[in-house]
């Protein structure tokens, strides 16, 4: 096992949140791996953290990658956030991701919190996923 798989991982959710329509309906474009120079839009998504484990087994080499997504929004109340929460989940899970190096296995939701963010009116949602990856 190794980490080369972590970046294809990460292009292949990018590139699955950033097309998807039921996300976009929510959030237009605001899909990010970075944050954006300037004004922030009103809700948006963000790739955050991830823990990497060994998971081979006799037949491949394999990895666990735990990931987090994340919802902003100023909009009032959680529902627009969660709007987009669920977007996010209803598209990764599941997904039939190709990646550039290695192959998904599974990919699966752990867990989410929603809370309020420190600025007023901000909600933030991080949603944690489990995708188990095999070197091909």
């Amino acid at each position: 096992m190794s980490y080369g798989m972590a970046a294809a991982l990460q292009q292949a959710v990018f590139a699955r949140l950033s097309t998807d329509v039921a996300l976009q309906a929510v959030v237009g474009g605001d899909v990010y791996d970075t944050l954006p120079t300037g004004a922030l839009p009103t809700t948006y998504v963000l790739l955050g953290e991830e823990d990497v484990r060994v998971r081979g087994d006799a037949t491949a080499r394999g990895a666990e990658h735990e990931f987090m997504v994340s919802v902003f929004s100023d909009a009032a109340g959680f529902a627009i956030a969660k709007q987009a929460a669920v977007a996010v989940s209803d598209a990764l899970v599941d997904a039939p991701l190709v990646l550039a190096r290695g192959q998904l296995v599974s990919l699966d939701f752990l867990r989410a919190r929603a809370r309020r963010s420190r600025a007023p009116g901000a909600r933030r949602i991080e949603l944690w996923f489990r995708a188990r990856l095999d070197e091909v």
